[in-house]
């Protein structure tokens, strides 16, 4: 940074980045605690909830611990999940897996289907009836260190550089927002968790973090097969050997379904293409008599934590800590982490209030880290810690029968295989191009199946393209250079959004080009580049998707 930009400084007792469930749950319970704490909540999408793509089975017990009397209240939660179904898919039939084996944690009675966005915006207000300062459209582009070496704020709010990074004619510097704390609640891979957990070696001592690709379409269907209350996951087919996965179908009101599809980023096939994967998943004839006749209204993805107990990283450095997601707190088998994402932020909180109490600030938080693995989070994750590890290393039917057997055996105190490793990062695991064949895959129809830049539309995805490109390459030739010859340059497949393409021009050589106006934040070129050359950094304040508010 130029050293003439003066950037004004506001002063806040904790600073939180990301108004998810973990922020905004940090947010309400500091204020329950002491209503004269000043907290501000700073939201990189255009408004909170922007960002989140609706659609998930919601376990309401960090809600019932933050706000008990949240039906009184009128939040969004009025779906109780009526039925479950499990299915192993074949590419013509499925088999369904009975209830009655799985273990408990995996009964869904209680929990209910919900809009995580509109779930967000409510408790937004609810946050700001108590106070709590939210600022939408404020993307927080750097960290601010004090002298010690702590996390003592962001930079927030910064607006007008030109293409080549330069400050341009409408250039706004943005401010400082300091804190005695900051927490970072930013989802999974967020750029300021990932510089933290980087300078501090935060991951050290801990097994590398893996993800899934998550992409997420809501459709509107016929009413005659619509069973509102109804959740449905699938394993198998269109995946099979190719990589680890599987769907969820989740019936909410107005007719609506959630169509899910999660591929684990640690596929070994560079030519795999997730997203077509998803589409072809919808030709499944269990899935095409569903979506017949119906209409899709929104398609989005984000990338999912996926490592679990052994994966979480210290989660505090002087300062500063990690909430939810930035710290990878999804229980992958339930494909669940909006309550542990609830749970961290109350955590904190509390932590927060304590230390603040005492009188310090810009120390570590170890209270917010003790109860994170010592309380309700620990028990939920610990229970399913071997279930990725065994789905990785030996497939799908291993992970269903011994990580059933083992999370039986957690569920009454015992455990037969200890806690396995992860080994190799998602990156690491992408095989040589020459080792594998190309994937033929079906081209969409149009009706139920889509190309990528329509889908795209169906985001509402917008980038302003006079900023810079929020997506750095560390090293220009080695998409053409390196990932090209080697690994066929998995880029333009495992993007979900037609980011990133190779173009090829008779009598020129190959160029990289990436259309950066297409990103929908899903992070997973930051995650699976084999080179790991790829930086995902913040855009500008309210850039990205803007996801329906339904």
């Amino acid at each position: 940074m130029p050293q003439d930009i003066v950037r004004e400084e506001m002063q806040y007792d904790v600073v939180i980045v990301g108004a998810g469930p973990a922020g905004l749950s940090a947010a309400i319970r500091l204020k329950q605690l002491d209503a004269n704490l000043s907290v501000v909540v700073l939201e990189k999408g255009s408004e909170v909830g922007a960002h989140i793509l609706s659609g998930a089975v919601l376990d309401p017990v960090g809600l019932n611990k933050l706000i008990p009397d949240w039906q009184a209240k009128g939040a969004p939660i009025t779906v109780p999940v009526k039925e479950d179904n499990f299915y192993i898919l074949g590419p013509a039939g499925q088999l369904r897996i009975p209830n009655f084996p799985m273990p408990p944690l995996m009964n869904n009675h209680g929990n209910y289907i919900v809009s995580m966005a509109n779930v967000c915006r409510w408790m937004a207000a609810q946050a700001e009836e108590l106070g709590v300062e939210i600022f939408p459209g404020m993307s927080c582009s750097q960290l601010i260190y004090g002298d010690a070496g702590e996390v003592r704020g962001v930079v927030a709010g910064e607006f007008g550089r030109n293409p080549d990074g330069s400050p341009g004619p409408s250039y706004e510097p943005g401010m400082v927002l300091a804190g005695k704390y900051v927490f970072l609640s930013e989802g999974v891979r967020g750029s300021l968790a990932k510089e933290v957990i980087a300078k501090y070696d935060l991951s050290k001592g801990h097994e590398p973090q893996k993800f899934g690709l998550g992409m997420k379409e809501i459709w509107e269907i016929d009413p005659a097969k619509h069973k509102l209350g109804t959740v449905t996951h699938t394993m198998g087919w269109p995946l099979g050997s190719n990589a680890g996965g599987g769907s969820f179908i989740y019936h909410l009101e107005n007719n609506q379904v959630y169509v899910g599809f999660v591929v684990h980023l640690n596929y070994k096939n560079p030519y795999l293409y997730p997203y077509m994967e998803f589409q072809r998943f919808k030709h499944h004839p269990m899935v095409a008599d569903l979506l017949k006749g119906g209409k899709r209204v929104a398609y989005g993805a984000r990338a999912i934590s996926e490592g679990g107990w052994q994966s979480i990283p210290k989660m505090v450095a002087p300062g500063v800590a990690l909430l939810g997601c930035s710290a990878g707190l999804v229980n992958v088998p339930r494909i669940k982490g909006n309550h542990n994402a609830m749970l961290s932020g109350i955590d904190a909180a509390e932590a927060a209030f304590a230390a603040l109490q005492a009188g310090r600030q810009g120390d570590e938080l170890t209270a917010y880290e003790d109860a994170v693995r010592s309380g309700e989070i620990a028990k939920d994750l610990k229970k399913v810690r071997n279930v990725k590890p065994l789905w990785s290393k030996y497939g799908l039917i291993a992970s269903l029968t011994l990580g059933g057997a083992d999370m039986w055996a957690n569920t009454f105190g015992l455990t037969i295989l200890g806690t396995l490793k992860h080994g190799k990062t998602d990156a690491q695991a992408t095989g040589l191009a020459k080792d594998y064949a190309p994937i033929d895959y079906p081209k969409p129809d149009g009706v139920l199946s889509f190309d990528r830049l329509t889908n795209v539309a169906f985001s509402a995805t917008n980038h302003d393209e006079n900023q810079p490109c929020h997506l750095k390459l560390r090293d220009a030739s080695i998409p053409i250079a390196v990932n090209l010859p080697q690994y066929a340059e998995p880029a333009q497949r495992y993007c979900p959004a037609g980011v990133y393409e190779v173009i090829e021009e008779a009598g020129k050589d190959p160029r990289f080009q990436i259309n950066f106006q297409n990103c929908v934040h899903c992070k997973t070129c930051d995650i699976k580049d084999p080179s790991q050359n790829i930086n995902w950094t913040t855009p500008m304040g309210g850039d990205g998707p803007n996801y329906p508010n339904m």
